[in-house]
């Protein structure tokens, strides 16, 4: 049970890393750009992310947590780190950051009306993501604590 905690630690921490980033400085890079050079490189983003090891390190996460909860017999440090990171950061990406992206991809970067869409990606896309940021971080925490 301590290599799942272990893991869930790990996998939570890490995943808020990358989370932050976005959120404390790379959002604000991409906004710095022009629209169609923000949008274009978002766009690219959201294509590469898509890949084994973010995926393991996003949803593998997910699977330990909710291993250890069942592994722990429903201890509530458990459950608590678990429905963070579950919910908290899987289930705000899904329904949060999932659906911007999706809007986002069928934009044309060069078209002008695109940067209302942008602008509002922006803050939203970001909010959403802070708040997964905030999710993944204290999961670890009580992993580490509880």
């Amino acid at each position: 049970m301590i290599a799942l905690v272990i893991a869930a630690a790990v996998g939570s921490a890490l995943v808020s890393g990358i989370f932050y980033a976005f959120s404390t400085f790379i959002m604000g890079a991409l906004g710095r750009l022009r629209p169609s050079a923000g949008i274009a490189a978002m766009q690219s983003i959201n294509v590469v992310v898509l890949n084994p090891l973010f995926f393991l390190a996003f949803f593998g996460t997910g699977i330990v947590a909710i291993a250890l909860v069942v592994v722990s017999g429903f201890a509530l440090g458990a459950i608590l780190g678990g429905a963070l990171y579950v919910l908290g950061c899987i289930g705000v990406t899904i329904a949060g950051n999932v659906p911007l992206n999706e809007r986002l991809a069928k934009v044309d970067a060069e078209d002008p009306e695109s940067e209302a869409l942008w602008s509002h990606y922006l803050s939203r896309w970001t909010f959403w993501n802070s708040v997964r940021t905030a999710a993944s971080l204290a999961a670890a925490v009580v992993y580490l604590v509880v």
